[in-house]
C-alpha cells in the first residue's frame, strides 16, 4: 500500500490578528450604514391609521409590517422634495415620490432596493391590497397605507409646495396602475 503525502499549508502569522481586526471594525462601520427604520412609533386602536398634523398613527390591528411602514413615512415629513431622492439607498437627504414609496416598504420588508414609478407598475402583485396599496404610473408613484395617503404632492391646486409626507386630501388614481405588496 502507498502512501501519498499532503502538501504542508502555512499560513501567514499575521492573518489571524488582521481577521479579528477586521471582525471587530466591521462590527462598528455596519451600524453607521444600516438603515435607521424605527421598530416602534404612535399607534391608534382600530384598523385604520389617522393624522395627527404631520404624524400618522398606525392602527393597533394593522400587522407589524404596516405600522413600521408608517412610521417610517412618517420620518420623512421634514425632507425636501428632490427628484431622483431617495433611488440609490433608502437613507437620502431629500426623496421623491417613488423614493418616499420605496422608503416606508423598504421600512416594512417588502422592498429590498429603492425602485423607480416605472417599476412600481410592475411590484408585487396587480390591484389594491387589503393594507397599502401603491398607486403608479410613468413619472409619479403614491400609496395608501392603511387609509391615508403618502405622496409628494398634495394634489388641491397644483400650487402646493412638493415634499415627502402625508396627505389629506383625496386624489383620485385614474390613469394609474394599482399594485400591492403579496399578502397586504
Amino acid at each position: 500500500m502507498a502512501y501519498h503525502t499532503l502538501p504542508t499549508l502555512s499560513v501567514n502569522p499575521a492573518l489571524p490578528k488582521f481577521l479579528s481586526v477586521a471582525l471587530v471594525a466591521a462590527a462598528f462601520v455596519t451600524p453607521v450604514f444600516a438603515t435607521p427604520f424605527p421598530e416602534y412609533g404612535p399607534t391608534i386602536p382600530g384598523n385604520t391609521a389617522r393624522l395627527r398634523g404631520k404624524v400618522a398613527l398606525a392602527p393597533q390591528d394593522a400587522p407589524l409590517t404596516v405600522k413600521r411602514a408608517i412610521w417610517a413615512a412618517n420620518q420623512l415629513h421634514s425632507k425636501p422634495y428632490r427628484f431622483g431622492g431617495g433611488h440609490r439607498s433608502f437613507q437620502d437627504s431629500a426623496y421623491d415620490c417613488s423614493g418616499t414609496v420605496s422608503y416606508a416598504l423598504g421600512a416594512a420588508g417588502v422592498l429590498k432596493s429603492p425602485i423607480s414609478s416605472k417599476e412600481f407598475r410592475k411590484y408585487g402583485q396587480k390591484g389594491r391590497g387589503k393594507w397599502i396599496t401603491v398607486y403608479a404610473r410613468n413619472g409619479h408613484t403614491f400609496a395608501i397605507i392603511a387609509g391615508l395617503r403618502l405622496d409628494t404632492t398634495p394634489y388641491v391646486t397644483g400650487r402646493e409646495r412638493w415634499a415627502p409626507g402625508w396627505q389629506s386630501t383625496f386624489r383620485a388614481p385614474s390613469g394609474f396602475d394599482a399594485r400591492h405588496p403579496v399578502g397586504l
